[in-house]
């Protein structure tokens, strides 16, 4: 494989996203934490500060994945549209280094996006004077960024083959679900019906386990897994994120131009 092209695919397809001023949904994450910051203490005075903690985690997690999502969904098929693809892999061989490449591109711009309101979450935390777990707050980000890294292979995956809106529908079913694997099988469990339990099981062995990169909910009182569960949980994302991956450069082969 040819690194340097795909280095230019991720640096091309990072300036992209850029010139498509996504970054300004940095300005508008920090707007959002500014007024939570003035509204909270009125409507709940004794708990303001651990909803502050709460609210800056989960809006730096769902403008993630919405920016995961609908940039990742629409790569492949806004060059198809474009034509570019047709010079962009002259070569079947090349199709891999374009997916991986365009991978690349959108997971730098969300560990971009992830640093930069991290930086402005924690900076609004300490002009607050509100005490906070920093070690668990840093490395919860940075299995959202895992997270989303993951996401945005699954949206590059539907882009491959079909239009980009019922990508990204796909893409969020795919997240909700996968948040929410391990309650499907108590679920069905639960039901005490053969036929539903097998659905369950078969939906949490295909379905990412998202649920063991998202630390956020434990992380605001200072708990997180222990190291040997956190490098599982990691390697699990990393190990999905490449047969996702490996997935969508097989059925991207096989398109014709």
């Amino acid at each position: 494989m040819n690194f340097g092209q795909v280095w230019t695919i991720a640096s091309n397809g990072f300036r992209e996203v850029i010139r498509d001023r996504i970054l300004y949904l940095i300005g508008f994450f920090a707007l959002l934490l500014v007024l939570a910051w003035r509204i909270l203490p009125e409507v709940a005075a004794t708990t303001e500060n651990k909803m502050l903690i709460d609210f800056g985690l989960a809006g730096i997690d769902v403008l993630g994945v919405v920016v995961a999502i609908f940039v990742s969904t629409g790569l492949i098929n806004k060059e198809i549209e474009k034509r570019t693809v047709l010079i962009l892999i002259p070569k079947p061989v090349n199709r891999a280094q374009f997916i991986i490449g365009k991978h690349l591109g959108v997971s730098a711009v969300l560990a971009v996006l992830i640093v930069a309101m991290t930086t402005i979450y924690l900076i609004l935390l300490s002009f607050s004077r509100i005490n906070y777990p920093l070690g668990s707050i840093l490395i919860s980000t940075l299995y959202l960024f895992l997270q989303l890294s993951l996401i945005a292979a699954v949206g590059l995956l539907f882009g491959v083959f079909t239009s980009s809106l019922l990508a990204a529908l796909l893409s969020f079913g795919i997240y909700f679900m996968g948040n929410l694997s391990p309650d499907l099988v108590e679920l069905g469990n639960l039901s005490r019906n053969s036929n539903i339990q097998a659905l369950t099981q078969g939906l949490y062995l295909v379905l990412p386990d998202l649920s063991r990169l998202n630390l956020k909910n434990d992380a605001v009182y200072g708990l997180l897994p222990s190291p040997l569960t956190l490098l599982a949980n990691g390697l699990y994302g990393l190990f999905y994120t490449v047969l996702v991956l490996a997935i969508a450069i097989l059925i991207f082969s096989r398109r014709e131009f």
